[in-house]
């Protein structure tokens, strides 16, 4: 089969990652995709995703959700985008590119984007049953099934970025996890001695165990070939039944060795300053596959993109622009395991006669150095734990900074930190490394564009879309333009309310309103008074209204009277929907406690409506398939067993998760179990800002997961360490230690304040996590307030939780005692007894799934791709 050209000239792109992705859009940029065709030979078997971000799969983020490939995009520029098929060989005399499925394209221009592949150690045993790379999303889905089937220990090989990351993947899967690095210390490209330090210490106090120093020698195996372990270089072995290697990578080369191209002695495709190869003037190379003129490999994706960009501007031939790659910024930022650690300049001090400035705090996990030239020119600097001053620190790197190097390095509060903003930079500073965005760029998006929001900014400069570390800076970069240019910054909660969801709380509490047309009445804008309202302050004043009801005087039922049009549509039915209609069932089941009688009700209640059971990661029993119209029936059966309403559909309480502590486990310190349903009773049906999920932990080995949570407990020898602001969803942030060694009632009433003082000062659908960087003074300053009481508000915040305990009421029981409240649990008002008929299943696995139809990815090309 082969792709004849005709008269139009053809770009062939092999491989089609970030930097291929980032290639054909400045082909489009430039108008190439309209006078040329255009060809993308991908080996995966799905379109470009985000590689930076992979490890967020084991946090929820799906393959779809990590893709950034708009098919819009690919079918509007008639791009050919062929997937599960790579290029296999290459005619350079003939110029034609030959794909594994035997599809032959002729081409004017060749881009390799091939990337690099991971390098595994030439080690016994690396190719045994249970040994892993961790580079591609396959990857991941491999590593997920292997060790939910086989693994309890797990080993990473390589303690640089992606196997720090690795290793708290295995982590987040339940598995011990182990990290072994040859070096002394871990991420040795990135980090100093005293960096790597701190980020040991914080790394082991999340239960990993780290071995630096010490190489792989031999992969052991059982008869069967499966991975049992690790022979290390210092003699001893290492137990573990699933290995990963992420040792580093090498570039992706093979395909250009074999056409003739030439690469380097170490790898790389040797390209020039315009990322043509030097063998070939038809053939380009981009990315981690090629060697610069400057002899690097850069393996950021940074750099990748400025490639792209050169290569599509002399592909283009525009003498307007004309683009070189000398080199690039390696400056990096990420959140690993949820700790900040970033990077940038001379971060190691190589320049002759430099100083450092450091700041290090090892009980907080803190480390900061700047490397300062000897005439005051900030050179570099590596942060562990708190990198906020990332964006604003790398943009004055190669310049005098307006104020003296300590207080760049201490935290906020002791002199340094929140006194240096964005304000600062010159305009030539880049805020945005990845698309190379100055700030003066993006001061002119304001001022030049009319861009008022960080998402219209992003739109017309690009920046804050690639790795996404500049975004913070961005938007106080536009607010300070804003201001600057006279424009007044709406903070308002949406276009109803000119007020934040901070000054409403305040506002409801201090005047008890109690309905949310009072409140639009006599505190809405001009045009809102009187009106409906919107879908952004309708659920967020309603969420406000049930979290003070027994203070203000109103129902704390959901569904009473104008707080039913209120809520999402989740509350609207006391039940998650599911994506075929359907909806599920989760009755609370505090600290994973559960009777073997309450077991059997469960059971036999999904074996009676046909429903799918399982246990989620919260320690409940989801049930999923329900018509709405057998909610009520479900229920009734439920609450007559004991059970309550799980709030799994409201923006309250979820779980509070435990292991069995002191009471069955022989490391245990403490009555988890105990804790932990004592706590999930306190806090049931307690409305916020966003859900919330706790966990408590028996002993520092922390099965129980408590620091990924928003408020965490982990028993001591002493009593109680309470931890606050963790998240494992999208964006996972290790939680910060409040308080330590707290008796039983010490623990509550600093829970009862913290989580008060959250629901009152959080904006809307903000997390405790983000709510926790967010707010000015950080931890600090929320340790002042609910521990120090420094704004003499924690009597009144522990009086409205007590409140909120002594007047709690299940909702579902509520519900099923009031025939005009099950009055709204049907399909269709005029024909309350007709289910609906879209709701359908199928049969897998013994239970039932939705009946969908199937969303399936075409090869050669991708279905929404052109094909001329």
């Amino acid at each position: 089969m082969t792709a004849t050209p005709g008269a139009t000239p053809t770009i062939v792109l092999v491989g089609h990652g970030m930097v291929g992705q980032r290639f054909l859009e400045a082909l489009a940029e430039r108008g190439l995709t309209a006078t040329h065709r255009v060809v993308v030979l991908c080996e995966e078997p799905r379109p470009a995703y985000d590689r930076v971000q992979l490890t967020s799969y084991f946090s929820g983020r799906t393959p779809e959700e990590l893709s950034m490939t708009d098919m819009e995009f690919i079918k509007d520029h008639g791009i050919e985008l062929y997937v599960g098929d790579p290029a296999e060989t290459i005619d350079r005399d003939a110029r034609k590119v030959t794909a594994r499925s035997g599809l032959v394209v002729d081409y004017d221009v060749l881009v390799l984007a091939t990337g690099s592949y991971p390098f595994v150690p030439p080690v016994p045993g690396k190719d045994a049953e249970g040994c892993f790379v961790y580079r591609t999303i396959e990857d991941l889905l491999a590593i997920e099934a292997y060790a939910k089937a086989r693994a309890t220990t797990g080993a990473v090989v390589g303690g640089g970025l992606l196997g720090l990351e690795a290793a708290g993947a295995l982590k987040g899967l339940g598995l011990t996890s182990h990290i072994v690095e040859f070096a002394p210390r871990l991420m040795p490209v990135q980090v100093d001695e005293g960096g790597g330090a701190a980020l040991l210490r914080t790394i082991e106090e999340m239960g990993l165990s780290v071995h630096t120093g010490v190489g792989t020698q031999e992969i052991v195996t059982d008869a069967s070939g499966a991975v049992t372990g690790m022979k290390l270089s210092d003699g001893s072995e290492l137990a573990a039944d699933l290995v990963v290697f992420s040792a580093g990578v090498r570039p992706r080369d093979q395909l250009a060795r074999e056409s003739g191209l030439t690469v380097g002695e170490r790898g790389g495709i040797a390209v020039d300053e315009q990322c043509r190869t030097v063998s070939d003037p038809h053939v380009f190379a981009i990315g981690e596959c090629a060697l610069a003129a400057d002899g690097r490999v850069y393996g950021l994706v940074a750099p990748g993109y400025e490639q792209a960009e050169t290569a599509a501007a002399t592909i283009a031939a525009d003498e307007t622009e004309q683009l070189s790659f000398t080199g690039a910024d390696l400056s990096t930022k990420l959140k690993l395991l949820g700790v900040d650690v970033a990077s940038f300049g001379d971060a190691h001090g190589t320049a002759e006669d430099c100083l450092d400035v450091v700041y290090s705090d090892s009980r907080s996990g803190l480390y900061k150095k700047l490397v300062i030239g000897r005439d005051g020119t900030l050179l570099g600097g590596i942060l562990i734990g708190d990198a906020d001053a990332y964006g604003t620190l790398r943009a004055l790197t190669g310049s005098v900074p307006p104020i003296s190097p300590e207080s760049l390095v201490l935290p906020a509060g002791a002199g340094g930190g929140a006194q240096l903003g964005p304000s600062a930079l010159p305009d030539e500073a880049v805020i945005c490394s990845c698309h190379n965005v100055t700030k003066g760029t993006i001061r002119g998006a304001v001022t030049e564009h009319s861009c008022t929001t960080v998402p219209e900014v992003k739109k017309c400069t690009k920046a804050g879309t690639g790795c996404g570390s500049c975004v913070k800076i961005l938007g106080q970069l536009v607010t300070a333009e804003l201001e600057a240019s006279g424009v007044e910054v709406d903070k308002g909660l949406c276009g109803c309310f000119s007020q934040t969801r901070e000054e409403l709380y305040e506002i409801v509490l201090a005047l008890r309103i109690n309905t949310y047309q009072d409140m639009l009445d006599r505190y809405g804008r001009d045009g809102a008074r009187g009106g409906d309202g919107c879908d952004v302050c309708k659920p967020a004043v309603a969420s406000i209204i049930a979290s003070l009801a027994p203070t203000i005087g109103a129902s704390g039922y959901v569904l009473d009277g104008e707080q039913a049009a209120l809520q999402e549509t989740n509350d609207h039915f006391l039940a998650n929907l599911q994506k075929n209609g359907s909806y599920s069932v989760v009755p609370r089941i505090p600290g994973g406690e559960i009777t073997p009688e309450g077991l059997i009700v469960i059971g036999e209640i999904a074996r009676d409506f046909g429903l799918y059971t399982k246990i989620t990661g919260g320690q409940r029993i989801d049930m999923f398939g329900a018509r709405v119209e057998q909610l009520p029936l479900i229920w009734a059966r439920l609450v007559d067993a004991g059970f309550e309403s799980g709030h799994a559909y409201g923006k309250s309480l979820r779980t509070v998760k435990s292991c069995v502590g002191q009471t069955w486990c022989r490391y245990g310190v403490q009555d988890s179990v105990r804790m932990a349903i004592d706590l999930e009773l306190r806090y049931r049906g307690l409305r916020s800002p966003h859900k919330l999920k706790s966990a408590v932990s028996g002993c520092a080995r922390e099965c129980a997961e408590a620091q990924s949570k928003d408020f965490g407990i982990i028993a001591t020898s002493n009593g109680w360490n309470l931890y606050v602001g963790g998240n494992g969803g999208a964006t996972p942030r290790h939680a910060d230690l409040l308080a330590q060694d707290l008796d039983d009632a010490g623990l509550i009433r600093l829970i009862d304040r913290f989580l008060m003082f959250y629901i009152r000062t959080a904006d809307r659908l903000e997390r405790t996590s983000t709510w926790l960087e967010r707010i000015p003074g950080g931890l600090d300053h929320v340790r002042d307030v609910v521990v120090e009481d420094s704004l003499g508000i924690c009597e009144e915040l522990e009086s409205l939780m007590a409140a909120h305990v002594a007047n709690y009421a299940d909702e579902w029981a509520t519900t099923i005692n009031d025939p005009e409240k099950l009055a709204r649990f049907v399909s269709f008002v005029n024909a309350p007894d007709t289910p609906d008929p879209v709701v359908g299943f199928v049969p897998e696995r013994d239970q039932i799934k939705p009946d969908l139809p199937l969303l399936t990815i075409g090869h050669r090309p991708l279905e929404g791709s052109a094909q001329r």
